[in-house]
């Protein structure tokens, strides 16, 4: 498109760093590879409680509970979405350079509450009630 209506894109990240979209785009780029671990340290949080107490939750499984887990599982990640709620502002504040070198603190900090949320949720709110 030679016509000069065409919108352009910035050569580089940094020329969108001080744009809404720009700040999204960057989130997305921290967020979204980070997600997968994320999932998978609580996959593994699962897994090892069900090995861990084998017989005791041989009841549980079933369809219903498999239906069960994979909604825990969205709330999790709709929980993780969270993350771009703070990330996106504090990127478009006057602390946005500080904010980028430092938001693997929050990532960190949410994953290490989200493991002992689950814990927490297996322990007490599932494991005493399986027959």
């Amino acid at each position: 498109m030679e016509n000069g209506n065409a919108p352009q894109l910035p050569d580089s990240p940094k020329e969108s760093s001080g744009t809404l979209g720009g700040a999204v785009n960057d989130a997305a780029r921290f967020w979204e590879p980070r997600r997968l671990v994320y999932n998978s340290v609580l996959m593994l949080a699962t897994v090892s409680w069900f090995l861990a107490t084998w017989p005791h939750f041989r009841p549980m499984l079933k369809m219903s509970t498999f239906v069960l887990l994979a909604i825990l599982a969205m709330l999790a990640n709709l929980c993780y979405s969270a993350a771009y709620l703070l990330d996106v502002p504090l990127q478009l504040s006057s602390l946005g350079a500080i904010w980028k070198r430092r938001r693997w603190i929050l990532w960190l900090a949410g994953t290490a509450f989200a493991i002992a949320l689950a814990n927490y949720w297996i322990a007490d709110e599932i494991y005493p009630f399986v027959r």
